[in-house]
């Protein structure tokens, strides 16, 4: 039944649209196919990361943070050497008995018998002085340091 309604109205359109001299808007022309995506170029190797910002340091008589202490020059080149050191203290405990050394350059070390300092090695501490070995410079007749407590 709903068949039959449907090709009716059909045909009465046809037939109003034949009485009124026109005729049915022709079919329009199929679409054109659309063109497919042009495939994203694979990428060989990672984008590189941005360069790291500089770093400036003022050191205004600090240390440096970002230089390493071990990388420091020793002796001529401005590190910490035994002969411009100074003794300021030498704490005793019950197990092992230390040595506060300060450096030319204010930067304080505590050590123990066999630690470095600069271009030399603590091999005794005594009762108001410690003993280091250094490297003989030419003319010298003794490769030992000796630094006493300052008396007040």
């Amino acid at each position: 039944m709903i068949l039959r309604r449907a090709l009716g109205w059909m045909v009465a359109i046809g037939t109003t649209l034949a009485a009124c001299g026109g005729s049915p808007p022709p079919p329009s022309p199929p679409s054109p196919p659309k063109p497919a995506a042009a495939p994203k170029p694979v990428a060989s190797k990672p984008p590189e990361p941005p360069p790291a910002p500089e770093v400036n340091y003022e050191a205004r008589g600090r240390r440096d943070p970002f230089e390493s202490p071990d990388s420091r020059q020793v002796g001529a080149g401005g590190g910490p050497t035994v002969t411009a050191a100074r003794l300021t203290g030498i704490v005793r405990g019950s197990q092992t008995t230390l040595a506060l050394v300060e450096t030319a350059d204010g930067i304080g070390y505590i050590l123990k018998t066999g630690d470095t300092l600069g271009d030399g090695r603590l091999v005794e501490i005594g009762a108001d002085s410690v003993v280091f070995t250094v490297v003989p410079k030419p003319g010298s007749t003794t490769n030992r340091v000796t630094l006493k407590l300052a008396s007040n």
